[in-house]
């Protein structure tokens, strides 16, 4: 098994490996059509990374990790299965990615928010004359008043 390597992007300007020996992989028999080999290999694979424990990260991008995987998360386990291709092999390389995506968006700044602006005065002068056009336009289409 080697590291896992991800690229550098936003949050991890060096990129990030983490060493194979703190990722786990366990390997099953996957579900669905295959074949005759289906009952006997194992194909799927789940890769597990313990993100309390990774030398990989920095304690901010642990944080950061934790809190925005919490949801993917048993504990502080990352776990992320693979069982698309027949090949184990091909799984093992999809589940690496997978992680590695995951790791990456996990890492990523938050985009920054919106800052708000005044309307400018111009702006808020067409909006009101804007409104007073269209309610001369409805007060025209009233019945006409009585007073002849």
């Amino acid at each position: 098994m080697s590291e896992l390597r991800v690229p550098p992007g936003p949050g991890i300007p060096g990129g990030l490996v983490v060493p194979a020996g703190e990722l786990t992989e366990q390997f099953s028999r996957a579900g669905g059509p295959g074949g005759q080999g289906v009952n006997t290999t194992d194909s799927r694979v789940q890769l597990s990374l313990d993100l309390a424990t990774t030398s990989a990260l920095t304690d901010r991008q642990r944080e950061r990790a934790m809190a925005r995987l919490s949801t993917r998360l048993v504990g502080t386990t990352l776990t992320v299965d693979a069982s698309e291709h027949r090949a184990q092999r091909r799984n093992r390389s999809a589940a690496r990615e997978r992680m590695g995506a995951l790791l990456r968006e996990a890492l990523a700044p938050p985009p920054p928010s919106r800052r708000a602006t005044k309307p400018t005065r111009g702006s808020q002068r067409r909006r009101l004359a804007a409104k007073s056009r269209r309610g001369e336009v409805k007060r025209a289409r009233s019945r006409p008043s009585g007073d002849d």
